[in-house]
């Protein structure tokens, strides 16, 4: 049995970012309005699926690399998310807590219509399989990506 090549490997964890990234919309378009914590989830996923994308014409050490801290910097927004709802720790003040963070904000940007229709905390659970949260599962998922990228990188 032949073992897949760095750059193959390294794209199937840039597909995992893309599809984890596309999940997350998914959620959002079922209703399950995202927080500032699950969008800070979101950008290292698509700098994965980015990366995953320049490989295809350059495959690349660093980019590898870069990929696989990627995923673990999603991974460890996730995690700290996931502590954030379990109230394991405090979160920003601007999305958790007693909403004191949202002082800042004028009357004009609470009630704007062009953002979501509501102000989503990020120390409240929205949704949850078996006793995860989407930040926890987010969590799993990305170490589990950046696993996969750091066996390429060590294959390259």
């Amino acid at each position: 049995m032949t073992s897949l090549s760095p750059r193959t490997m390294a794209l199937y964890a840039a597909t995992g970012s893309a599809c984890l990234l596309a999940g997350a919309y998914v959620f959002q378009a079922l209703g399950y309005a995202p927080c500032q914590m699950c969008f800070w989830q979101r950008y290292p996923h698509a700098i994965a699926a980015l990366i995953g994308v320049v490989i295809v014409a350059i495959p690349s050490r660093l980019l590898i690399g870069l990929g696989a801290l990627a995923a673990f910097t999603t991974s460890a927004i996730g995690a700290f998310h996931a502590g954030v709802e379990q109230k394991w720790w405090d979160g920003p003040a601007s999305c958790s807590g007693d909403s004191s963070g949202l002082l800042g904000l004028s009357g004009q940007d609470l009630l704007a219509t062009d953002v979501l229709d509501k102000v989503v905390m990020c120390d409240e659970i929205s949704w949850a399989f078996a006793e995860l949260s989407m930040p926890a599962w987010n969590a799993v998922f990305s170490a589990l990506l950046c696993a996969v990228w750091l066996i390429a990188l060590r294959r390259s």
